[in-house]
């Protein structure tokens, strides 16, 4: 029995074979760096931007998707192909320049989907649109970082919004019957375990489709990498994190796609990721407890009357 609505089997179902998501860079940067918000950025965002896993922004899309899919194909026997605009804020240009952009990245009759990643301020309607032109010719997905529903968290991470601008967001896309996910980080210095059932109580209030969970990591070269060094900030035990997810889950639609449990930290400029354990480790206990506890995704969704 599968305690969770799995992004791996509900990919199978739809497409009948095994998918690879296929990480891009596509040398974007973000308003939240350049200035037009703020130069900080999000005090936890490592340098690349979360592109850590692509081969660079030097090297054309085109070219990107080829060697990744054949890599993809050698190493996990992946059929058919998602390709995810991943690194920073990937609707942060003109119509025209993101049209063009995504289109290029098409390159494959085994592309079965076009992933974007992006900022919940950064979705205005002529972007909107061009999502509606590409959604005739491919399955389409857009991926909006949240991290918490808490108000005061987000101005301490820095975030340059608040949740206001995100609700208006997943409204908007979902008006235009477009697949939403939601990026959240459950284990947040600042958060408690009132705003993990808050966060699964709105995401689940607002429809939307899937929910990437990540695991707070610290990077160099981050503000919050300062602040962990001098002892500013503390990250929780693993069993509490495994406490955290286990609790969102219970309270999240059963019918909400989880993409994700924990966190790939980078290889390389890490100081905290994961507590030193493998993902899998984390996912193995998570299920295990999970199993334990007779808990299910939504077994304490009984809040909306629908």
């Amino acid at each position: 029995m599968d305690r969770y609505r799995k992004l791996s089997k509900y990919l199978k179902e739809k497409y009948g074979t095994r998918v690879h998501k296929i990480p891009l860079s596509a040398g974007f940067t973000c308003p939240n760096r350049d200035g037009t918000i703020s130069k900080g950025g999000c005090i936890f965002c490592d340098p690349s931007g979360s592109g850590f896993a692509t081969l660079g922004p030097n090297i054309p899309i085109e070219e990107q998707v080829s060697r990744m899919i054949e890599r993809a194909e050698r190493r996990f026997k992946a059929e058919k192909f998602i390709v995810y605009f991943q690194a920073y804020s990937n609707t942060y240009g003109t119509p025209d320049k993101l049209e063009k952009l995504y289109k290029s990245a098409l390159v494959d009759p085994r592309i079965v989907e076009l992933d974007v990643s992006t900022r919940p301020d950064l979705l205005p309607e002529e972007v909107i649109d061009v999502f509606d032109k590409l959604k005739k010719e491919i399955d389409l997905t857009v991926e909006i970082g949240l991290q918490t529903v808490n108000y005061k968290t987000l101005k301490i991470l820095n975030r340059g919004h608040t949740l206001s601008e995100f609700i208006d967001a997943v409204v908007r896309l979902k008006k235009r019957s477009f697949n939403v996910v939601s990026h959240v980080i459950l284990n947040l210095p600042w958060d408690d375990m009132e705003d993990v059932v808050e966060t699964a109580k709105i995401l689940s209030a607002l429809n939307v489709d899937g929910v990437k969970l990540h695991s707070l990591y610290v990077v160099k070269n981050t503000k919050l990498a300062e602040m962990f060094l001098n002892n500013e900030v503390k990250i929780c035990s693993v069993h509490e994190y495994v406490e955290r997810v286990i609790t969102f889950l219970e309270y999240l639609s059963p019918e909400i796609i989880i993409h994700r449990l924990v966190a790939d930290p980078p290889k390389e400029g890490t100081i905290f990721g994961n507590w030193g354990m493998k993902k899998q480790d984390i996912v193995r206990i998570i299920e295990e407890e999970m199993e334990k506890r007779d808990s299910f995704q939504g077994k304490k969704y009984n809040y909306l009357r629908r």
